[in-house]
């Protein structure tokens, strides 16, 4: 099924984290706009979740651990593995979880603004 980004409607999932997003029967992928300084507050799901950044620079914190990433850089963020992050500059992000994130989907996210 085709789908066209810029007529999905945003989702804010925290302060200053933007998403559209594309649920399939077994993942969703998120097109994330992040606003430079946004910090996204630690959680854990059991969906396993790859982060790749498309532009800027996005810290990640995975069990404790600082991670600095940059264009081009991608992440596997393993089922339950707390995790936090912080935008040192604007930033594009597309993430994939599997299984679907039925949270995302319903927008009943706990971490989530409105």
């Amino acid at each position: 099924m085709k789908h066209s980004i810029s007529t999905i409607t945003p989702f804010t999932i925290s302060r200053g984290f933007h998403a559209r997003m594309i649920h399939t029967d077994n993942m969703t992928i998120a097109y994330v706009d992040v606003e430079e300084g946004a910090d996204l507050p630690e959680h854990a799901h059991l969906h396993e979740q790859v982060l790749n950044v498309l532009e800027g620079r996005f810290e990640l914190i995975v069990n404790g651990q600082p991670h600095l990433l940059e264009p081009g850089d991608v992440f596997a963020i393993p089922s339950n593995a707390p995790h936090s992050g912080k935008a040192h500059t604007r930033c594009r992000i597309i993430d994939v979880f599997q299984p679907v994130r039925e949270d995302f989907r319903s927008g009943n996210v706990a971490y989530a603004v409105r």
